[in-house]
C-alpha cells in the first residue's frame, strides 16, 4: 500500500507521510520523557539559558581546533543557523591566544543560483556570515589559512576531496522545520519513490550535491532570514552530504527553539532514540550514526498542547 500523501506538499515526502502513531506518541512527550530518550550513541542535553546554550555551542570548536595539530589535522563542519555561536567563537580564540594555523572548517551548505554557489556578494550567502561572524575577527597570526576554509561550490569535487586526509572532530547543525540537517531535505515523490521514499541505505550514499528544497523549507528560510519574502528564497542548494556526515566522529545538533517547533524538536529525537529511521524525516537517519548530541534551550522547546490564538 503506498503511503498517505503530505499534507503540506502532495509531490513530497516529509513527516506528514508517517505513521500517525509515531507523530502522536512524539507530541506526548514530555520534556522528562525527552531527557529519558538518551540511549548508547545517542544523548540529549538541556540549558537553562541561551548563554550558556551558545557558549557551549562555541566551545565545541575550541576542543575541535585543540586538537589540530600539522601531522594530524582536526576540524569541524558548522552550520549557518543557528549563528549566534560564531562570533564567540573568534572571541574565544582571540582570547585565549588559540592558535588555529592547521585547524579546519567546513561550511555544511550554501545557495545555489544561476548554474553556480551564491556569491559572498549575496544577502544570503551563508560563506558571507561564516567569514564576516568568525573569521575575519580572529586576529591573523592564530587564524587558519584561507586553504582551509572549505565552502561547497557548484563544481563539488574540491569540497569533498578536503575531507581526505583531515579528521572532522564534529558537525554541528540546526534543524529545520522539514527535520533536515544542512539541506538534507526530503526527496520530491515521483518515480521509484512515488509509492515509498528512498530507502536510509540509499539516502546514506549521497554526498555533497545541488538539492532540490522542499517547499516548507523556502517558506522557514523566507521567514527566519528574508523578511517574509518567500519569492526571494533561491528554491536550490548545495549540501554536505550525508556520507560525508558519517566521516564525523560525532554529529551534535542544536536546538535554540527559533528554527524548528516543540513538535519537530520532539519528532526527531525519538525516531533517533528508537531507531526509527525513514528518509521522509531526514534527520532520523541519525539513528544509525555512532555519536549523536542533541542541545535543547530548555525554554525554546515548548510544548504540543492545541490552543487557540
Amino acid at each position: 500500500m503506498p503511503r498517505k500523501l503530505s499534507s503540506i506538499a502532495p509531490d513530497w515526502w516529509d513527516y506528514t507521510t508517517l505513521d500517525d502513531e509515531i507523530l502522536k506518541a512524539a507530541a506526548r512527550l514530555t520534556l522528562d520523557a525527552m531527557l529519558q530518550l538518551s540511549r548508547p550513541g545517542f544523548r540529549v542535553v538541556f540549558y537553562d539559558t541561551l548563554e550558556d546554550f551558545y557558549l557551549a555551542e562555541a566551545l565545541e570548536y575550541i576542543a575541535a581546533w585543540r586538537q589540530s595539530s600539522a601531522d594530524n589535522p582536526v576540524g569541524i563542519c558548522g552550520p549557518i543557523g543557528p549563528t549566534e555561536q560564531l562570533p564567540l567563537v573568534a572571541r574565544l580564540v582571540n582570547d585565549l591566544g588559540l592558535s588555529i594555523n592547521s585547524a579546519h572548517f567546513w561550511g555544511m551548505d550554501e545557495w545555489y543560483l544561476d548554474g553556480k554557489e551564491a556569491s559572498t556578494d549575496h544577502p544570503l550567502s551563508f560563506e558571507k556570515a561564516d567569514r564576516e561572524l568568525c573569521f575575519s575577527r580572529i586576529r591573523p597570526e592564530l587564524a587558519m589559512p584561507d586553504s582551509h576554509l572549505h565552502f561547497p561550490k557548484a563544481d563539488t569535487s574540491k569540497y569533498r576531496a578536503s575531507w581526505n586526509g583531515v579528521r572532522c572532530a564534529v558537525m554541528q547543525g540546526g534543524q529545520g522545520e522539514i527535520k533536515h540537517w544542512a539541506f538534507n531535505d526530503p526527496p520530491r515523490r515521483e518515480g521509484v519513490y512515488r509509492n515509498a521514499p528512498p530507502t536510509p541505505e540509499e539516502y546514506r550514499q549521497l554526498t555533497t550535491r545541488v538539492v532540490d528544497l522542499h517547499p516548507l523549507t523556502l517558506v522557514q528560510n523566507a521567514r527566519t532570514s528574508g523578511g517574509g519574502n518567500v519569492a526571494g528564497v533561491p528554491r536550490k542548494a548545495i549540501s554536505v552530504g550525508p556520507a560525508e556526515t558519517w566521516r564525523a566522529e560525532k554529529v551534535s545538533i542544536w536546538h535554540a527553539g527559533t528554527h524548528d517547533n516543540p513538535f519537530g524538536q520532539r519528532l526527531t529525537a525519538f525516531m533517533i532514540s528508537k531507531k526509527l529511521a525513514d528518509t521522509s524525516v531526514p534527520m532520523s537517519l541519525l539513528a544509525d550514526h555512532p555519536d549523536v548530541q542533541f542541545n535543547y534551550f530548555r525554554r525554546g522547546i515548548g510544548t504540543c498542547d492545541v490552543e487557540m490564538h
